[in-house]
């Protein structure tokens, strides 16, 4: 019993020692820490002057460009090839005409989907040698009209980036472009099919 009674009265000991030493320790950083805020205290705080812009030294040669109102900065990546002498300026399609030339191309792929996509999905299924339901076609027509933003926006985009002016068939290109997928899309679509979903034509 004796025993026990001194074990734990070295191990209380030597508790209690350690927390001393954990006090001292943080008091010293303590007063180190007051120190340092009392220096810093005693600094004489820092004061601007008076910043004068002397604008009558400014000289402009010449002022031209065009201001786009609703620039982001995503847009701003596409500005190229800004020459100091106002030659060889290439600023973004404006939003208005973006927007005008994304609805004509929407509605040309509209009419498409309309008339020819049935013949596109036949054509297919003749090359394939596979016949699906009618209903594909419907929800082939309905995944593509969503993704058709996007598509059109790729397209606008890419034309900007080759470095060209406005051409008279940018949209007879663009709307190529997009058939043109949605034809391999069709294809791809078809021959995806799990074999229980498809039949075979019979000749």
């Amino acid at each position: 019993m004796n025993q026990q009674f001194h074990s734990y009265l070295q191990q209380l000991h030597a508790f209690v020692e350690a927390q001393e030493r954990r006090i001292r320790s943080l008091e010293a950083m303590v007063k180190k820490l007051q120190g340092e805020t009392e220096a810093l205290k005693s600094r004489p705080p820092m004061q601007v002057d008076r910043i004068e812009y002397k604008f009558d030294q400014l000289k402009v040669e010449s002022l031209e460009g065009t201001l786009n109102i609703g620039l982001n900065p995503s847009e701003l990546q596409n500005i190229e090839d800004f020459a100091v002498d106002n030659k060889n300026i290439k600023a973004p399609i404006s939003p208005k005409n973006h927007m005008k030339r994304t609805m004509e191309i929407e509605d040309a792929i509209y009419q498409y989907l309309e008339t020819e996509l049935p013949e596109v999905v036949s054509t297919v299924q003749q090359n394939l040698n596979v016949s699906v339901d009618d209903s594909y076609i419907a929800f082939i027509k309905e995944d593509i009209k969503k993704q058709l933003p996007n598509r059109i926006d790729f397209y606008i985009k890419q034309q900007q980036a080759a470095n060209r002016g406005p051409q008279e068939n940018d949209n007879a290109e663009v709307i190529e472009h997009i058939k043109k997928e949605i034809q391999n899309g069709v294809h791809a679509f078809i021959s995806h099919l799990p074999e229980n979903m498809k039949g075979m034509n019979k000749e």
